[in-house]
């Protein structure tokens, strides 16, 4: 089978079921398959996208956070992240989280993608960054849900947390694994044959 036999859902009709906006909308949606089934129950959820930044400073320490989760009810180790305000860049979303929230600035950005979060039921698009020559810049700058402290932790330690299971949410054990792929990536090509 080839991309080309395979076809999208047919949405025949969608009406909400929860609307929190702007943290949640909760759609049920009559669909039809391709083979002409028709489920009048699916659910898609709309969250917010955000942008999720791993930056390194030049001594190659990675700019973490230790602060309280409520969805995992607990205090975890995360990658500066946040909501891409309406109208705003996601681009523009990862510079202004990182300062905020840790008060670092980087000199040097690489997006590493856009996701959907749940490829069956939406739940908003996180965009990956990778953000180098990262400095403390000036002193955070949290709301009042917030109470965030800054780790740094060298490469190879948030590793190791990573694939010890260590490291509790999608989003951080995500955007760890793809920006720690494009640093072995670049090492490989350094390494003299």
């Amino acid at each position: 089978m080839t991309d080309r036999e395979i076809v999208p859902w047919r949405v025949l009709s969608q009406k909400p079921a929860l609307d929190a906006s702007p943290w949640v909308r909760c759609w049920v949606e009559t669909v039809e398959l391709p083979t002409g089934k028709v489920y009048d129950d699916f659910y898609t959820i709309e969250l917010p996208d955000y942008a999720i930044v791993f930056a390194l400073t030049d001594s190659g320490d990675v700019v973490a956070e230790r602060n309280y989760r409520h969805g995992a009810r607990d205090v975890c180790l995360v990658l500066p992240a946040g909501i891409i305000d309406k109208g705003e860049e996601p681009l523009a979303a990862a510079k202004r989280e990182l300062r905020e929230e840790t008060g670092y600035e980087a000199s040097e950005w690489q997006p590493l993608g856009s996701y959907v979060v749940d490829g069956n039921r939406g739940c908003g698009r996180m965009y990956a960054f990778l953000a180098r020559g990262a400095r403390q810049a000036q002193a955070q700058e949290l709301d009042e849900m917030e109470q965030i402290e800054v780790q740094l932790l060298p490469v190879r330690e948030l590793s190791d947390m990573l694939f010890r299971g260590e490291i509790r949410t999608l989003a951080t054990a995500a955007a760890t694994g793809m920006a720690l792929n494009v640093l072995s990536r670049e090492a490989k090509l350094e390494t003299p044959a």
